[in-house]
């Protein structure tokens, strides 16, 4: 079991800690605040235990000069000031004397932000390569690290792998959480039924392979769902087709056609900007038109596996959730889950985007901040910046 920061003696201790603030922004206002806000509990307690933090993050991705404009964690302190109701420092280096001289004033109770870590990527990825300078260099300001950024703990970089290499290291209240609910899984109440969506099948292969061997049943739909109807010989028009991975849809299907559950119809249309769509079982698609939501049969279907489930993992919307006309299934499987009494945890990336949009994020049990991370830890992966932690004695 890892530590975590209630196992540290945190007052007068410059506590380093590696938060996941990654929201989009536009027009330099915050769109979706959702992960800094899963953020405050953590950073609370270490206000109240009289450390002073300082807080890392990345933001998008810094491959050239022009990004570094866009991509900026100022409009996050000014949100972090309003959570928590007093100032919070922001420092526009990420390494150097500026940072240094903040760090040297601060006062139990202080919190500092630093400037996105992939700034440091412009100059040969000293973040993202996890550089064992830029690591140390970081460790040297703090006297505890704590990780509590769920979302980027399958990356070995230098604000999470490279600073825990050198200082006392525990997890926050948000990687706690995500690890009790994920390690549930372990165990699960059964019966136990997995719905994957999205679009490629290759993003899901590894989370396949590891779950057919866990799950009673795995509910296909979105985009995915095409090309194991392709490999089934199904005709599906101009649909989303993973071509490289129809061999492994057709393997799976063969060894495992009792528990692979595809969708019977669909939504479809010749765009999706077309203002027409059609109902068509899954054997009437035309070859000039694509699949973009599931059909009513086929949420009858899922519900049939559904209604008895005692654990219910979802990755992936069952449509083209962004466009209102194909939002109906995902909305309609998000409706009937919350009249059962399952655990339902959604996996992370677009699902939780999407039970947001839809209303349904606070009506399920648990909804993962990790994208690539909670699939990797789905595939059986291990996380190295949780890996990294040290272990309670």
């Amino acid at each position: 079991m890892k530590k975590t920061i209630r196992d540290f003696d945190l007052k007068n201790k410059q506590v380093l800690m590696r938060c996941d603030f990654n929201v989009p922004i536009k027009n330099n206002q915050i769109v979706d605040d959702t992960r800094i806000v899963a953020s405050i509990p953590t950073i609370q307690y270490a206000i109240d235990c009289g450390a002073k933090i300082i807080l890392f993050s990345h933001l998008g991705r810094i491959k050239q000069q022009e990004d570094l404009f866009k991509n900026s964690l100022e409009p996050v302190s000014k949100r972090l000031e309003e959570l928590l109701g007093q100032k919070v420092f922001f420092s526009k280096e990420t390494r150097g004397k500026e940072l240094e001289q903040i760090i040297d004033k601060m006062q139990p109770g202080d919190v500092l932000l630093v400037e996105n870590t992939r700034f440091e990527d412009l100059d040969g990825k000293k973040e993202s390569k996890n550089d064992p300078e830029l690591g140390s260099y970081w460790a040297s300001l703090g006297d505890i690290f704590i990780n509590d950024a769920f979302g980027t703990s399958h990356r070995s970089h230098a604000s999470n792998v490279g600073i825990a290499s050198h200082l006392p290291s525990g997890i926050g209240f948000l990687i706690e959480k995500e690890l009790q609910v994920l390690s549930s899984l372990e165990k699960p109440n059964r019966p136990y039924v997995v719905i994957l969506g999205g679009a490629k099948v290759q993003d899901k292969i590894g989370v396949i392979e590891n779950l057919i061997h866990k799950a009673d049943k795995i509910l296909v739909g979105g985009g995915m769902a095409f090309t194991f109807l392709k490999a089934q010989g199904y005709e599906i028009g101009t649909s989303l087709l993973d071509a490289a991975s129809i061999d492994f849809c057709s393997k799976m299907l063969k060894e495992h056609a009792d528990k692979i559950v595809l969708p019977i119809d669909a939504v479809t249309s010749k765009s999706l900007e077309d203002e027409t769509n059609n109902a068509a079982a899954i054997n009437q698609i035309s070859s000039d038109e694509m699949g973009l939501d599931i059909g009513k049969d086929t949420i009858l279907l899922f519900e049939k596996y559904l209604k008895d489930a005692k654990t219910v993992v979802w990755n992936g919307p069952l449509g083209a959730y962004e466009y209102p006309k194909y939002q109906h299934g995902t909305k309609e499987i998000l409706e009937f889950l919350t009249q059962t009494d399952a655990t339902v945890i959604l996996g992370g990336g677009d699902i939780v985007a999407a039970a947001t949009q839809l209303g349904y994020k606070d009506k399920v049990t648990h909804c993962s901040t990790g994208g690539g991370a909670t699939l990797e830890y789905l595939e059986g992966k291990t996380l190295p910046g949780i890996a990294i932690i040290q272990e309670k004695e």
